[in-house]
């Protein structure tokens, strides 16, 4: 089940005062201890705990005014290299091979004042092939991927914030699946700096939070010049994409999301149909064919020398983008472009606010052998728009739906002052 860990007022404990703080990390020890054998979320880490004291004894050292972040726990993706931890990426290739220096993100984390708790566990290199890590909503049930780990933590209550990648639905799907927010900023709003690349071209660093107050909050610290924005009041006019789109997910997957729009009409917001992804089946190869081809440069050298050590579902990805061809693949990087002007100017000529669709084909799949579908979030990973997902629903069985609220590129403040207008009427 999700434990109550709200960014706000996990802050407002760790800087309470030091026994506070210790009386918070004792009930996370309690709880990863308890549950972690079967989550998996994290990994392996025999010192884990050691290294959490070590962060906060250097962190009390800081003189008030406190950082923004004091004494807060944070799950990190494996393919960020973080100093002080090693770089595995859930693979068999040697860590020492993996190893790179910390990018900006996570020093900007570690500068506000953040814990590692650890690194969370990642599909292998960031791609399909599934780790461990169950679902904590239901542990029969995949978390999704390729971030599980970090899903998986904020959803299990270990912290209340992690950082993940999204290359095709990598943030969005295990949100949803997890039942948690997930946020994928406009493209290169966060810095890809410091992590495993797998398509230079479509990765997009994002986070996991509980609840939207929290991904505000994250927000505010890790973006520059981030643009505060007040609480919207207002109607919104809420865009629905195409039935070619919306029908990739599944029946249950789509008949919650028509419950959504009907409930978001009845309150006020106004719905309007558009035409927007009527070519998805193209949109979808492009961007596949992409990633393929990236994968193919970005691994040219470990694959060389390491393939035995990959996994068939990843040297079949990357030797089928070894067969993609230059002008293909400058091809597929125009087709990122014209989609994302295509959604500024469909959003602008109908007036609209935000764009709505289901956040993953449905509810999370049974069994963990496959992370489910990314394909409701691929076109949005193609243009390098905004995105994120909530909670808004559940199967009679308990599993959660998300809803995933897209804004035009660029307008990531926008976005999250608007997905909360949308989650109150839900």
């Amino acid at each position: 089940m999700i434990r109550p860990a709200s960014l706000s007022a996990v802050c407002r404990q760790c800087r309470c005062n030091s026994a506070t703080q210790q009386a918070y990390y004792e009930r996370i020890k309690t709880r990863v201890k308890t549950s972690e054998s079967v989550i998996e979320a994290l990994v392996p880490d025999s010192s884990r705990f050691a290294r959490v004291n070590q962060q906060r004894q250097e962190i009390h050292s800081i003189d008030s005014p406190y950082p923004p972040l004091y004494g807060v726990p944070i799950g990190v993706k494996d393919i960020f290299h973080a100093k002080g931890y090693a770089t595995k990426a859930n693979a068999e290739v040697p860590s020492e091979e993996l190893t790179g220096a910390q990018g900006p993100i996570i020093s900007r984390l570690r500068a506000a004042g953040a814990v590692i708790l650890g690194k969370t566990v990642t599909a292998e290199f960031a791609h399909y092939d599934p780790g461990p890590t169950r679902n904590p909503i239901n542990y029969e049930h995949t978390p999704g991927g390729s971030s599980s780990g970090s899903a998986a933590a904020v959803a299990a209550g270990y912290c209340p914030l992690s950082v993940g990648t999204q290359t095709i639905g990598s943030i969005i799907r295990p949100a949803a699946f997890c039942g948690i927010v997930g946020f994928k900023p406009s493209f290169n709003r966060l810095s890809n700096e410091g992590i495993i690349t797998l398509s230079e071209s479509a990765d997009q660093t994002g986070y996991f939070t509980q609840n939207i107050e929290s991904a505000i909050f994250a927000a505010e610290i890790l973006f520059d010049e981030w643009r505060p924005i007040p609480r919207i009041k207002s109607p919104l006019r809420i865009g629905v994409p195409s039935q070619a789109y919306i029908q990739q997910a599944d029946a249950v997957g789509i008949s919650h999301f028509e419950n959504h729009v009907q409930t978001l009409d009845s309150t006020r917001h106004e719905i309007v149909q558009l035409d927007i992804l009527g070519n998805i089946s193209q949109i979808n190869t492009r961007h596949e064919r992409l990633v393929a081809a990236e994968a193919a440069l970005s691994h040219h050298e470990l694959y060389d020398q390491y393939a035995g050590d990959y996994s068939s579902v990843l040297s079949e990805m990357i030797e089928s983008g070894q067969d993609v061809s230059v002008a293909e693949r400058k091809q597929a990087q125009v087709s990122q472009r014209t989609l994302r002007r295509q959604i500024t100017d469909v959003m602008k000529d109908n007036n609209l606010d935000i764009l709505v669709s289901p956040a993953a084909t449905g509810p999370p799949p049974e069994g963990i052998d496959s992370t489910g579908d990314p394909i409701m979030n691929l076109p949005w990973s193609h243009a390098g728009v905004p995105v994120i997902t909530f909670p808004v629903s559940q199967t009679d069985t308990g599993l959660p739906l998300g809803l995933q609220c897209i804004a035009p590129f660029g307008h990531d403040e926008e976005l999250l002052r608007m997905c909360e207008v949308v989650a109150d009427a839900l």
